[in-house]
């Protein structure tokens, strides 16, 4: 059983195929067996590699608290243990957060980081403030229409009802992921470091609108910008095959560090 040792904690990990990296990052409902419809479809053409935050999963969840600003060094962590190189990491909402601070910690390593669903914890006021009011929207709806369309509830009951179910096998809850966005990186710093960035949207996402989504790609000179059509907040999981073309598509574009 592959294990990472991030300053003591043990951090689960599995590795997939081979070719370029694609490293996996889960957000707060997941961990590395969420992502089994990427893994079948990737593995084919690229190294793809899932990871458990401590608390998820397999990685140890034996301490009495969680801190989300040491998420960020499970990723390095694995990073290190593989000896990764020129590597690609996806995070999924929250954990595009850990994902972006990850690849700033090894820019040596990280060639690009997807923020999926996700502003990566940016710290820029108007970015906040945009977030915040589409926030208030989503918490008005219950958490699985948040996530997933009502359509695909209705005509998926079983793949609605397993989506639930992983986050079953998880310690650590949303409350514990909440901090990681404290004091994140500015738009300076992001440049600066020479990882490439893309926003990963679904057009149908009810947790961060497309409009502040499509803004953060505006401030942020050099990133990418890929907004899938009819997708939701957990397109990975509704709509994998999008999700998937949209994934293989950025790990070919973003293949070096010089400015887009």
């Amino acid at each position: 059983m592959p294990i990472a040792d991030s300053d003591g904690t043990s951090i689960y990990y599995e590795r997939h195929g081979s070719g370029p990296v694609i490293l996996f990052v889960h957000g707060s409902g997941g961990h590395h067996a969420a992502w089994w419809q990427q893994v079948a479809a990737l593995r084919t053409e690229f190294t793809v590699v899932t990871v458990d935050l401590r608390g998820f999963g397999t990685s140890d969840s034996s301490m009495d608290a969680f801190d989300g600003q040491d998420f960020p060094g499970d990723v390095a962590a694995v990073l290190d243990t593989e000896n990764l190189t020129d590597a690609m990491l996806v995070g999924q909402s929250i954990g595009s957060v850990a994902a972006l601070r990850a690849g700033l910690m090894r820019p040596e390593r990280v060639s690009s980081v997807v923020l999926g669903h996700s502003l990566g914890g940016i710290s820029h006021p108007e970015l906040r403030e945009l977030a915040a009011a589409d926030r208030a929207e989503a918490v008005k709806l219950p958490v699985i229409d948040r996530l997933l369309t009502k359509p695909f509830q209705r005509e998926r009951a079983d793949l609605t009802f397993l989506f639930q179910q992983m986050g079953t096998f998880n310690v650590a809850r949303m409350q514990d992921l909440r901090n990681l966005d404290t004091n994140g990186p500015t738009l300076e710093e992001i440049q600066a470091c020479g990882v490439r960035v893309a926003f990963l949207a679904g057009e149908k996402d009810a947790v961060l609108g497309v409009k502040t989504v499509t803004r953060a790609h505006e401030l942020l000179p050099g990133s990418h910008l890929e907004i899938v059509e009819g997708a939701p907040h957990s397109m990975y999981w509704e709509t994998p095959q999008k999700y998937n073309a949209a994934v293989a598509h950025l790990r070919r574009t973003l293949t070096t560090k010089e400015a887009a």
